[in-house]
C-alpha cells in the first residue's frame, strides 16, 4: 500500500467510523459507530508490552504516560492465594525462575484446561518465592529491545497495581482504568484458591465497586462470570476466541456463543464481549483484511460492547496490507488496522501498544 493510498483509505475509514454534525455556538460534535456514540476505550494489554516485558509495574506505568485508558492485569494465583499479574500461571516464558538452582526441583507436567504443560507454575510457589524472581520479555525474537529490560522488574502483586493506580490518579488528576482478566478460575477453585473473594475485596478497597467505575473484569469462561454476576455491579466481559470454546462448559463453542441467540444468553450475565480481532474483522487466504463480520452490529444489538484483542505494531501481527515488509519484526501500519476496526464500530481495544492506539482513536 503506498502513501497516498494508505492515506485515502484511512480518511475514508474516519469518515465510515463516525458522523459529524453542526452543535450549538458552532462546534462540531462527533458521533462514534459505538454503542454509546462515545470513542473507543484503550485497554492497554499487559501494560505497554509492547515496549516492556509484559505485567509489570514499568509497563503498566509506560502504558498510564502514553494515555491508556485502562491497563489489563492477567491474574493467577500464588500458593498462599495472593492475586499476581502474569499470563499464564506456567512462569518459565516470563520470569528467570528456570535459571534458578534452588526451584528447579519445582519443574512438572500439569494438565491445564485440557492442555499438557511442563514448567514451573504460580500455585507451587509463595509470594515470597515468586518475589525473588525477575521478569523477562515473552516474545524476544520479535521485541530484541525489551530483553534490555530482563532481569529489572518484579512480579507484581495485583494490589501493587492498584496502589499505582492509585498514585498515578492523583498525579494526573483522572481515574485510570483497571481491566483484569481471572485466568483458569475453574482450575484454581479445584486446588482450594479462588479468584473471587480477594480480587473484588481489592477492587473495593481502591474504589472499583460498581458499573459508574472505570473497571471490567474478563473471563474465558462462562461460570466464572456468572457467579461473578451474582456478586457484583461490575461490568463483565465474556472473552471469545475463533475456536474451540469455553473450558468450563463441555461442548459449547465459541462460535455457538456469537450467533444471536448466544449473544442474547451472554447479555444476562455480562455487559460485553471480548473477541479475537478476526471475529470481528477477518482475513482472506492472502492475509488481506475483509470486510467486517456483522459482529459488532449484532452484539450491539443485544446491548453487549465490543473489546476486540490484541492489536500489535510487528509484521508479524499486522493483515498483509498493513506489513511495512518482509521482516516480521519490524513495525507495520498498526494506526491504519486501527482505524478500520474504528469505522466498523467497536467500543474499545487491547494494544500492546497503547500510544498508537491512542493517536488512532483519540
Amino acid at each position: 500500500m503506498n502513501v497516498r493510498t494508505a492515506f485515502l483509505f484511512a480518511f475514508t475509514l474516519m469518515l465510515a467510523g463516525c458522523g459529524v454534525q453542526a452543535a450549538p455556538g458552532g462546534e462540531r460534535e462527533v458521533h462514534m459507530a459505538t454503542l454509546s456514540g462515545e470513542p473507543p476505550i484503550i485497554i492497554a494489554h499487559r501494560g505497554a508490552s509492547g515496549e516492556r516485558p509484559e505485567h509489570t509495574l514499568a509497563s503498566y506505568t509506560l502504558a498510564i504516560e502514553q494515555g491508556a485508558d485502562f491497563i489489563e492485569p492477567d491474574l493467577v494465583l500464588t500458593k498462599d492465594g495472593v492475586l499476581v499479574a502474569r499470563h499464564e500461571n506456567e512462569i518459565s516464558e516470563t520470569t528467570d525462575v528456570a535459571e534458578r538452582a534452588e526451584f528447579a526441583g519445582r519443574k512438572t507436567v500439569k494438565t491445564i484446561d485440557g492442555q499438557r504443560l511442563e514448567g514451573w507454575f504460580t500455585e507451587d510457589f509463595t509470594l515470597a518465592e515468586l518475589k525473588t524472581l525477575r521478569a523477562k520479555e515473552r516474545l524476544p525474537q520479535l521485541r530484541a529491545a525489551n530483553a534490555a529490560y530482563d532481569g529489572q522488574f518484579e512480579i507484581p502483586t495485583f494490589e501493587e497495581i492498584l496502589q499505582l493506580l492509585q498514585r498515578q490518579e492523583k498525579q494526573r488528576g483522572k481515574r485510570i482504568g483497571v481491566y483484569p482478566e481471572t485466568k483458569h478460575p475453574s482450575y484454581f477453585k479445584a486446588l482450594g484458591l479462588s479468584h473471587d473473594e480477594p480480587m473484588l475485596k481489592l477492587l473495593k478497597q481502591y474504589g472499583y465497586a460498581g458499573k459508574a467505575d472505570p473497571v471490567f473484569i474478563q473471563s474465558f469462561e462462562v461460570g466464572n462470570l456468572i457467579a461473578l454476576n451474582s456478586k457484583t455491579d461490575i461490568r463483565l466481559v465474556q472473552l471469545v476466541a475463533s475456536e474451540a470454546g469455553p473450558p468450563d462448559i463441555a461442548g459449547q463453542t465459541y462460535a455457538a456463543m456469537i450467533t444471536a441467540t448466544g449473544l442474547k444468553e451472554i447479555a444476562t450475565y455480562a455487559d460485553g464481549l471480548g473477541p479475537s480481532k478476526d471475529m470481528v474483522i477477518g482475513r482472506n487466504l492472502l492475509g488481506q483484511m475483509q470486510e467486517p463480520s456483522g459482529l459488532v452490529e449484532a452484539a450491539h444489538k443485544a446491548g453487549l460492547v465490543v473489546h476486540p484483542w490484541t492489536f500489535r505494531r510487528e509484521n508479524y501481527f499486522l493483515p498483509t496490507d498493513f506489513k511495512s515488509g518482509i521482516d516480521p519484526r519490524e513495525p507495520g501500519d498498526l494506526l491504519g488496522e486501527i482505524r478500520a476496526y474504528r469505522a466498523a464500530g467497536v467500543d474499545g481495544l487491547f494494544s500492546d501498544n497503547p500510544g498508537i492506539a491512542v493517536t488512532a482513536i483519540k
